[in-house]
């Protein structure tokens, strides 16, 4: 069987619905035991999070204004995929009931003046809801043996709201007693990414992003052959096409290229995609809805061995940079242990680091806590704070038995100043920091050093 995933922009129109259809039949045609996980519709989550927000703001009228887009983009779909009949008015009636809950929750936010991460997971989670009910119901109406499924009884997590974990050992027996039996049947069987629930029914997300997540819990809970992520490009690229023209797709990725790619900007796959599939050693194919006749990238634990040692230039925005320095540091055991028990209790996760005998340097990219952690760092240590910057990462292979890596890397950067260098660790990464505003142009001057065809050359001998 397979898992196919489905993100935003795929069932963003009715016009895009019937191709997923399309696809999903086009696979059960050719033997293959289909899984859908849909997204929802392109834009949905983001209204549904503005609603909630202008509730917090006791701006209430203006939050009915965004259920009604909601509403409108909604029955905009249901009429161009239904004409009259039972379905039509079953998903109008389950539309006005969704929406109905959702005016109930912003009305319960205004009153309260509280938007706390469970209510908000318990808000941005109908758009899955209302796009696999929709696409599920085109199915049957396209005569599909189909099954639709609610996530929330499977994919039981963790309490952290807004980055839930996977509970394994209660959610892989729901899925295999839920889903297998359809499967067994020939169904094809829909549901939800992002959304699910605590053991006690409590609904959570994956955290933005997180259906590609969802698609990769599944599979592994079910013993997938292959893990699909259908998306708006083609595949994994060697770097951001909206930033860079030239980007051109890698046919294959391996787990751990993947992995650095997706974690330092890639943003065609969720960073927690990977995980659990490398856990079970099952192939994640990144395939294009839009042109599915392009072969797309394929990740897997072992790929073939090619002349590119470098393989893609990506960034990672919105990231801050914490700089550290205190004479106590000199000679001392246990210093890093102090400081990293703070980010430890603030529940914070560090992208980069770099230390030297008296100074500290790391990025998070987490905003909310950063003036808590300020605080709690200067009893330990002087603490300087860079907001808005980015983490420029040249993804490769090999790095520590290559010569001449960095050197070219610094060269094409040599008009842009560089805030941070993170190397070593990784024998496939290089990662620096520069400001937001040059993060763009680093990129760019990047791709084309290693990427455009004198620097091609340049690699193979580097390679050699």
């Amino acid at each position: 069987m397979i898992v196919m995933k489905f993100g935003g922009t795929s069932v963003g129109s009715a016009e895009r619905m019937q191709e997923v259809i399309n696809l999903v039949q086009s696979a059960q045609q050719k033997g293959r035991q289909p899984v859908v996980v849909l997204s929802a519709m392109s834009g949905i989550t983001n209204w549904l999070i503005e609603g909630a927000e202008l509730a917090l703001d006791r701006k209430l009228e203006e939050a009915v204004k965004v259920l009604d887009k909601i509403r409108d983009k909604h029955v905009d779909a249901i009429n161009k995929l239904f004409s009259n009949g039972p379905r039509r008015a079953e998903l109008m009636d389950t539309l006005n009931e969704k929406l109905d809950e959702l005016l109930i929750l912003y009305k319960g936010v205004a009153y309260l003046g509280e938007l706390s991460k469970r209510s908000l997971d318990a808000i941005s989670g109908f758009g899955e809801l209302l796009s696999s009910a929709m696409v599920a119901a085109f199915a049957e109406e396209k005569g599909m043996n189909c099954k639709w499924l609610d996530a929330r009884q499977m994919v039981i997590t963790n309490e952290n709201f807004g980055k839930a974990e996977p509970l394994w050992d209660k959610l892989i027996p729901l899925c295999k007693n839920k889903i297998s039996p359809l499967l067994e049947k020939g169904a094809a069987v829909f549901t939800q990414g992002f959304i699910g629930s605590t053991d006690s029914g409590i609904n959570t997300t994956l955290g933005r992003g997180g259906s590609d997540y969802s698609a990769s819990i599944i599979g592994v809970a079910l013993d997938a052959d292959e893990i699909q992520i259908w998306t708006d490009v083609d595949g994994m690229m060697s770097a951001d096409p909206r930033v860079v023209k030239e980007a051109k797709v890698l046919p294959e990725v391996s787990f751990q290229e993947a992995s650095e790619l997706a974690y330092f900007g890639a943003k065609v796959l969720h960073p927690m995609t990977i995980h659990p599939a490398v856990e079970k050693n099952i192939p994640v194919k990144i395939l294009n809805t839009l042109n599915p006749t392009a072969s797309g990238t394929i990740i897997k634990g072992t790929v073939t061995s090619g002349d590119d040692m470098i393989r893609a230039v990506a960034a990672k925005k919105n990231i801050s940079a914490i700089y550290l320095s205190s004479p106590n540091m000199l000679m001392s055991h246990g210093y890093l242990a102090k400081v990293f028990e703070i980010f430890d209790r603030h529940k914070v996760a560090v992208d980069l680091i770099s230390t030297s005998e008296v100074s500290i340097a790391l990025t998070i990219d987490t905003t909310d806590k950063l003036d808590q952690l300020h605080q709690e760092l200067a009893q330990c240590a002087d603490v300087q704070v860079m907001r808005e910057v980015s983490i420029v990462s040249v993804v490769g292979r090999q790095f520590r038995y290559q010569s001449g890596i960095a050197g070219k890397v610094f060269k094409a950067l040599s008009d842009i100043p560089v805030l941070m260098i993170s190397g070593g660790a990784s024998d496939i990464n290089l990662s620096f920091v520069v400001s937001a505003d040059q993060s763009d142009r680093a990129v760019r001057q990047l791709h084309a050093e290693f990427f455009n065809a004198s620097s091609t050359k340049s690699n193979n001998s580097l390679s050699a």
